[in-house]
């Protein structure tokens, strides 16, 4: 992620209390924090191999395609 350059707002003693981000900067740290949320509420579902995942799918595939 390309960082723009982020500018802050800060009180009258120059404390910096909140920051200004450039809206695709901000969309891509919303995603971020949807991935992040779904790797946490998928983490106890058990693991698949990529081999197990590519089979199913062809053999999905294949069954739909003869109907």
């Amino acid at each position: 992620m390309a960082k723009e350059k982020l500018r802050f707002l800060v009180d009258e003693r120059g404390r910096k209390h909140s920051v200004v981000v450039p809206i695709k900067e901000y969309r891509e740290l919303l995603e971020d924090l949807a991935d992040l949320a779904t790797f946490a509420e998928r983490k106890d579902e058990p693991a698949e191999s990529l081999e197990s995942v590519k089979k199913r799918l062809e053999e999905k595939w294949q069954n739909t395609g003869s109907k």
